[in-house]
């Protein structure tokens, strides 16, 4: 049970601002279809910045929202013969592992590391595309 200390979360939205994320859900969609992921990361600044929601909040709905997203974006892949599910077996059954351990650490991580690791990891994928 929460605490009455603990944030609230924010109501789905309703009135003019409910097109206003629908847009923003198309954008990380595409930005997932584009790119294979990342569709997360507008999605954050988004929940944060217009809805309002605390950090780990967002954290932990950017990751249910975009895995959907993703199950879409592989089955187009999968549908258009660009995808090999073989290859993938290794990096999924790590993913599944590491998602577990990190969804057990989630909680006790303070938003200021999210934050820093979170920066560190996008700034090193730019590095590397870059490079």
């Amino acid at each position: 049970m929460k605490s009455s200390s603990e944030p609230r979360n924010a109501s789905p939205p309703l009135g003019g601002d409910a097109a206003k994320y629908r847009v923003a859900g198309a954008l990380a969609g595409t930005v997932n279809g584009l790119f294979g992921g990342g569709g997360g990361i507008p999605l954050l600044v988004l929940l944060t910045k217009w809805a309002k929601l605390d950090e780990k909040t967002a954290f932990a709905t950017c990751v249910a929202v975009i895995l959907p997203v993703c199950a879409v974006s592989a089955a187009v892949y999968f549908l258009r013969a660009g995808l090999s599910l073989v290859p993938a077996i290794p990096y999924l059954l790590g993913g599944l592992l590491g998602g577990f351990l990190g969804g057990k650490l989630f909680r006790g991580v303070p938003n200021v590391w999210l934050r820093r690791v979170f920066a560190l990891f996008l700034l090193y994928g730019a590095w590397r595309y870059l490079t």
